[in-house]
């Protein structure tokens, strides 16, 4: 069979951030020059061009697992069979978006090193968002999930990679209810939360939605759902979904009101908003920010609030930054 016309793609991706690495198409040459692993996954498509099958689990693991070791300098990294396996470049605009939030209350300086220290909201098996955020500025982490196999997945790379021993510390959150109660302790300042909830509200809704995201891709109707993005049920679903996680975590953020400069979470449904800003309105945020993200098709936003006044902000910045 002919090649189907090939397609034009801009050098770059305009969606993502400036600073993201990963604006670029992807230079498969260099991905299996730096995890020669990858190199079996990687085939000519239709158009003639060089890419992996997204829709094989393993393909994508090994793609994430290359773009760790590319950009971020992590050779040993790997998660249990069907945890979540998050696509890297949208990671790392939160990542970027994050620190343009500190830098504002910063007059422009992005605040780097040990010293600012951020809280991952349900790390998951992967430690993602620890890797990129201390590669790119040098921060530190504090990693939380309820899942026992997560926490310990995720210590095993941080263990297993000198850049990040000593820089991320994982933490059991024993109370699925709870997201900072048993976490930040007492006295403890957390100058950046990140957070990606589970999006949806149950099993069959994550499947189902699976199932629709799979059609539109492969333009044809799929009938069972293979998530090659991997994933377990606290990291896909709650009860209540991304509603209900959102506008828990404003409720009880409020609780750590001094302990914490920016409170933030990715909202994926642009209908949840709604519920959160009330959420926010009745715990009396100071300031509310809402950052618009997009990756390809997709768009989602960070949505980011503090209880610290301006004069309190300026005081924790003198005082650790």
């Amino acid at each position: 069979m002919p090649p189907q016309k090939k397609k034009t793609h801009p050098k770059e991706k305009p969606g993502l951030h400036p600073r993201n690495r990963h604006r670029a198409r992807y230079d498969f040459k260099q991905l299996v020059a730096s995890c020669p692993a990858l190199g079996p996954f990687v085939k000519l498509n239709a158009y003639q061009d060089a890419s992996v099958d997204f829709f094989d689990p393993k393909a994508v693991k090994m793609l994430n697992k290359a773009l760790l070791a590319h950009f971020y300098g992590i050779n040993n990294w790997d998660i249990p069979p069907n945890y979540l396996c998050p696509p890297i470049p949208g990671r790392a605009d939160y990542i970027h978006h994050a620190a343009d939030l500190l830098a504002a209350a910063n007059q422009g300086q992005i605040p780097t090193g040990s010293k600012i220290t951020c809280l991952d909201v349900g790390v998951g098996a992967s430690c993602v968002y620890p890797i990129i955020g201390n590669k790119e500025y040098g921060w530190s982490f504090i990693g939380a999930d309820i899942d026992p196999v997560s926490i310990a997945s995720a210590n095993t790379i941080v263990e297993s990679n000198p850049a990040l021993k000593g820089k991320v510390e994982l933490r059991l959150q024993k109370n699925p209810r709870d997201i900072f109660q048993g976490i930040i302790k007492k006295e403890e300042r957390i100058d950046l939360t990140v957070c990606n909830p589970p999006f949806h509200a149950s099993l069959a809704e994550a499947q189902a939605g699976t199932v629709r995201k799979l059609s539109n891709l492969k333009q044809q109707k799929i009938a069972k759902p293979t998530l090659n993005f991997g994933g377990q049920k606290a990291e896909l679903w709650c009860e209540g979904g991304e509603r209900r996680f959102v506008t828990d975590m404003a409720y009880q953020s409020r609780q750590f009101a001094a302990s914490c400069f920016w409170f933030t979470t990715l909202v994926s449904k642009q209908i949840n908003l709604k519920s959160l800003y009330q959420a926010l309105k009745q715990v009396e945020a100071l300031e509310v920010k809402t950052v618009p993200m997009s990756q390809g098709n997709k768009t989602s936003r960070l949505v980011a609030w503090t209880f610290l006044s301006q004069e309190q902000q300026q005081i924790w910045i003198k005082a650790r930054w």
